[in-house]
């Protein structure tokens, strides 16, 4: 069981509350009904270096839009879009992992402007169509075959006892749906995250995306949302940044069994290492406890076998 995963205390501990949760045995036992796990994305299932996935995505649709209108390459963040500064767009997301939004709110702006007006299906199309056909910049990789091959085991082991995997993501909730199911088997339903507002409009049948956030799903806006959507406290919670605290402490002061597991990226030869956006997550979970996963240490492989340049 979990072969990507070399034996030691992380692989341990996972195989440990499994086998306390689903014991009927035990006076850790938990019913299949209350078996509920919930997983960040962008760097916990799947890579998040040098952007997210989704961004790459989104700053194409900007790029477009600064060729129709050239005058937009002179402000954020369509200037970092058509310069390919990444420093800027990373530093806009651990700025607000530090509390400063002034950058993330530029960017959205932009981003949102991606939306206006397109419907849910024909975003989830164009969404699929990336995702499928696109590569990762660096890695060299399929997008689909970004995911990390110790994670998508671990959600197939607790699929197999019983438990019911979810997300709940900063990334947005529609862009993730396209394809949670055929590489996490995670259906849309269970998938929570940001989103854009909506609103139906009758003149074209059809739900369609506005120019406004409708919830930005990070830091103590997860938990909420978990429970929002769900109804249910987790027993199981794994994250990797800061904007995953406020969920795996949710989980992890439940009144029965649980466990809180943290990613670390501290492995440059295969993937990449950084503690920017995590910093305030490790202390964390040194001070309370939480299973702390580093890369090069706990994983046996990083990506399933393919044609990338970092395997």
């Amino acid at each position: 069981m979990l072969p990507s995963w070399t034996d030691g205390p992380a692989r341990d501990e996972i195989i440990a509350f499994v086998r306390r949760v689903t014991d009927e045995e035990s006076s850790a036992h938990v019913p299949p009904s209350g078996r509920i796990a919930v997983f960040d994305n962008d760097g916990t299932l799947w890579c998040e270096k040098p952007g997210p996935i989704q961004a790459e995505f989104l700053f194409r649709q900007l790029a477009r839009m600064a060729e129709r209108e050239p005058k937009l390459a002179e402000r954020q963040p369509w200037k970092a879009v058509m310069a390919r500064d990444y420093a800027w767009l990373g530093a806009a997301i651990e700025q607000h992992y530090r509390g400063d939004d002034t950058a993330l709110h530029a960017m959205v702006d932009g981003l949102l402007q991606c939306y206006v007006g397109l419907s849910t299906d024909d975003f989830a199309r164009a969404a699929a169509d990336f995702l499928r056909a696109g590569r990762h910049p660096q890695l060299g990789r399929p997008y689909l075959e970004c995911t990390y091959a110790p994670m998508t085991e671990l959600l197939h082991y607790l699929a197999g006892h019983g438990f019911t995997n979810c997300i709940a993501s900063g990334g947005t909730r529609d862009f993730m749906r396209t394809v949670t199911e055929e590489v996490y088997g995670i259906p849309p339903e269970n998938v929570v995250g940001s989103s854009v507002a909506l609103e139906y409009r009758e003149d074209v049948g059809d739900i369609v995306h506005t120019a406004a956030v409708e919830v930005f799903d990070d830091g103590p806006m997860k938990p909420v949302r978990i429970w929002s959507r769900l109804g249910r406290r987790p027993i199981f919670a794994a994250g990797n940044a800061n904007g995953d605290i406020q969920m795996l402490d949710y989980c992890a002061r439940g009144t029965g069994a649980s466990m809180c597991l943290l990613i670390h990226h501290d492995d440059a030869e295969r993937e990449y290492a950084y503690t920017g956006g995590a910093e305030e997550a490790l202390l964390r979970a040194a001070r309370d406890g939480w299973i702390v996963a580093g890369m090069a240490g706990a994983w046996h492989t990083v990506f399933a076998p393919a044609a990338g340049v970092l395997q």
